[in-house]
């Protein structure tokens, strides 16, 4: 298969003649380095009405707990309230008037949440906080019920309904948590809506940023296995926490995959632990066939 020639390495088209020496030389060798740099800097600059906007996420980092944030029900809440120390928490930043962005991300989180086993409350808790300092717990109550309510899991809807909380900032402290994982937004202007990416943040039952899902995209698996991750061992079964050993998180694919050399080591251990076990069993049997004493006369 050909492979498609780097910028700066392109072929020569027909009939070019290549300088082998003088100043046209020269001019010509700084040409091939000067235009695809101009080409990549103006492919990394980013429009004005972008600038600024992004997620660029340091995992390990604490959230303020101290932030007092205002329910769907309009009482006022420290985000710690969100946070036993037993189950990780889904959060997701957003905004309730947002015409398209915030309601593909809230959407495809319940349409693949809703296909775990795990409903939230037992494992796990999610968090939606509005970025907009305007936006009121009426608008908080109504988003609330348009995007769980659609939800066709039953045990989620129910579950979701207590347990996955739309909230709206107080004295900033929806900017403090955004700045915090490392969300960052503008508002814009010409287009009268906030600039802003899309991701799902999951957090440590301390309040730990421990993985961010980038875009639109949640396979039910990646969920899971963050969800794992994130509940340091605190939530999920045996086998469960066995399957996170055996995957890791591919940054650049945005997605949990087999670690081959993880796999192999288990499958060495397993081995090892079925020989070990089939010893035992016969040094059992045979010991009792030794210790069997034949009947008197």
């Amino acid at each position: 298969m050909s492979r498609r020639p780097l910028p700066g390495n392109l072929p020569f088209p027909s009939g070019f003649r290549v300088v082998e020496s003088g100043p046209m030389k020269n001019l010509l060798l700084l040409l091939l380095v000067a235009i695809p740099l101009s080409l990549s800097r103006a492919a990394e600059e980013a429009p004005k009405e972008l600038r600024g906007v992004g997620i660029n996420p340091a995992l390990g980092t604490q959230v303020p707990l101290d932030a007092e944030l205002v329910n769907e029900a309009g009482q006022t809440l420290p985000f710690s309230s969100f946070f036993d120390g037993r189950r990780p928490v889904m959060l997701v930043l957003s905004y309730y008037e947002c015409p398209m962005l915030c309601g593909l991300v809230l959407n495809a989180a319940r349409e693949n949440l809703q296909k775990l086993d795990w409903v939230p409350g037992d494992h796990y808790r999610i968090v939606t906080i509005s970025i907009d300092p305007k936006e009121d717990a009426e608008l908080a109550r109504e988003k609330k019920a348009a995007i769980v309510g659609a939800s066709t899991n039953p045990a989620f809807l129910k579950a979701g309904m207590e347990e996955w909380s739309f909230l709206v900032g107080k004295n900033g402290s929806e900017k403090r948590i955004a700045d915090a994982v490392g969300f960052h937004y503008k508002w814009d202007t010409a287009e009268n809506q906030w600039a802003h990416g899309a991701a799902l943040f999951v957090l440590s039952p301390s309040g730990k940023l421990s993985r961010v899902l980038f875009g639109l995209d949640f396979p039910p698996r990646d969920l899971k296995l963050s969800l794992l991750e994130a509940g340091e061992g605190k939530v999920g079964t045996i086998a469960e926490k066995l399957m996170l050993f055996c995957y890791h998180y591919d940054p650049k694919g945005n997605k949990y995959g087999i670690l081959a050399s993880r796999l192999v080591s288990l499958g060495g251990a397993l081995t090892v632990a079925a020989l070990l076990l089939a010893w035992v069993v016969w040094y059992v049997r045979h010991r009792r066939k030794g210790n069997a004493c034949p009947a008197s006369p």
